[in-house]
């Protein structure tokens, strides 16, 4: 499984793969726009002990959807954990807010594409 992902965890995330978030539906459709559309996603993607909103394994990219609530001090903290974790894994996290991702759909993917093109730099570069 991927990065160690248990499969119950892969059970539990195609589950939620049918009650999505309104940010996580917009960015859905974001992704699939002619801009990104060569970027393979994968939705509610388990890797190790967590299930990141989208992941690119091609670009070893994670993209998070952040509700209110991950202002919250405590989420705060685990996100904070949760991103070294996933960077110590040699994958990359990008954050949005569920906000921009429904309301500021150009600047979220010019963001995002400009995270992809560092990316892939710099996989030409370890090349």
């Amino acid at each position: 499984m991927y990065y160690g992902a248990a499969m119950e965890l892969f059970k539990f995330s195609e589950k939620m793969r049918f009650a999505p978030t309104r940010g996580e539906k917009a960015m859905w459709l974001l992704l699939q726009s002619e801009l990104l559309c060569n970027y393979k996603f994968r939705r509610q993607h388990p890797i190790s002990t967590f299930i990141a909103d989208f992941y690119s394994h091609k670009l070893k990219l994670v993209v998070e959807i952040d509700g209110g609530y991950h202002l919250e001090p405590f989420q705060r903290e685990y996100d904070e954990f949760r991103d070294e974790d996933m960077i110590a894994m040699g994958i990359a996290v990008i954050r949005f807010t569920n906000e921009d991702a429904i309301h500021n759909g150009k600047i979220v993917t010019q963001k995002l594409l400009e995270k992809i093109r560092i990316l892939e730099t710099q996989q030409l570069n370890t090349v």
